[in-house]
């Protein structure tokens, strides 16, 4: 049913990802500030927000055809939703109401050499082409999605939005009295420079081309590679590391709590992103709010993202990222007010609005 307030606009979301990365990050902001009347998901997830006030449940995996059979048709049908906003490209193939679809990137139909089996690869070209067919309004985080999507698809561009994401207000510059425990938690030397990776071992990341121009660094010797990430978890040092004769110089952090990874953000003297793809690359955003510079490949959305503060590299050419980070070592305290000035163009309160501008606008 049509409705003609948008203050008591009905907006239900697939919440299945709140606690995961990446995704579950932008789900957790919007759960905050879209004003959501109806969320799905695990109800353990959802016991946090508080806010909205009907949690049905959906417990599922995601991708696949268990989530179609488990999705919850009837629940919804009698909640009567206005708008139901998919976070993900894993749309309701049976749900017919409106929908709005935020698409955070077209990894997998760019890079399918990296899929595990070719069905996996067709799964994905037939769920995105549903979406821009089926979807009332879609959504993407950067303009280089929004090409790939009209690229691939021919999507009528009237219906799609770019809204990129925000930073949360926990990135913020501290001083080493806050951060400096950290040296000694992961056994970090105080007299090296230290390269950051956030992220995990995906292979369109392109962390062995990273390790291949951090062996040919000519300063490498001064310096530490810190890796962050759940895949770092526990994880011997790779025979690649070990080839490159940089073993010794790579530190596998692992998971880290939420204030440990803002804390090595600002222990770092360079933050470093040399993904193939990415639908918009938050971490360097995250970098910037903590004070850090970035090194980044000059690929999909990352220029857009970094802008022109980010120094960026050829991710296929283990030279080009070597002579950037050898050039980015020093940037620390160079690019202060520009970076700051920079990250306040992305916030998820605007986000959020925006996000809510959409589901209206189907109703103007």
């Amino acid at each position: 049913m049509r409705n003609t307030n948008n203050k008591d606009l009905k907006i239900a979301i697939d919440a299945r990802m709140v606690t995961r990365s990446g995704i579950g990050t932008c789900i957790q902001h919007w759960l905050k500030d879209v004003g959501y009347a109806i969320a799905l998901g695990d109800p353990k997830d959802l016991e946090p927000y508080k806010n909205i006030p009907k949690h049905v449940p959906f417990i599922s995996s995601i991708y696949g055809y268990k989530e179609q059979l488990k999705f919850p048709y009837q629940a919804l049908y009698r909640e009567k939703p206005d708008v139901l906003h998919i976070p993900h490209c894993n749309v309701p193939l049976f749900y017919r109401g409106k929908m709005m679809v935020t698409i955070h990137d077209l990894t997998h139909l760019i890079y399918p050499e990296f899929l595990p089996i070719k069905l996996v690869h067709w799964y994905f070209r037939f769920i995105f082409w549903f979406v821009s067919k089926r979807a009332d309004k879609i959504i993407v985080v950067s303009e280089s999605t929004k090409k790939d999507l009209i690229r691939f698809y021919k999507t009528d561009e009237s219906k799609i939005t770019v809204i990129p994401s925000g930073v949360g207000k926990e990135f913020v510059r501290k001083t080493q009295k806050d951060f400096g425990y950290l040296y000694e938690k992961y056994g970090i030397p105080r007299d090296k420079k230290i390269l950051l990776y956030v992220g995990n071992l995906l292979p369109h990341k392109n962390l062995n081309g990273l390790l291949k121009g951090f062996a040919q660094m000519k300063s490498k010797e001064n310096c530490r590679l810190i890796f962050v990430g759940k895949s770092f978890d526990g994880r011997t040092k790779a025979t690649q590391e070990r080839e490159l004769g940089i073993e010794d110089l790579t530190i596998h952090a692992g998971m880290v709590s939420q204030e440990d990874l803002v804390n090595f953000y600002n222990l770092a003297d360079l933050f470093v992103l040399p993904s193939l793809y990415e639908g918009f690359g938050l971490p360097v955003l995250e970098a910037f709010a903590c004070g850090t510079p970035v090194a980044c490949s000059n690929t999909s959305s990352l220029p857009e993202v970094g802008g022109t503060i980010a120094k960026y590299f050829d991710p296929n050419d283990p030279a080009s990222i070597a002579d950037t980070l050898e050039k980015s070592l020093d940037d620390k305290g160079k690019y202060d007010a520009a970076m700051e000035a920079w990250v306040s163009n992305f916030s998820w309160e605007e986000s959020s609005r925006r996000t809510r501008e959409v589901a209206e606008s189907l109703f103007l």
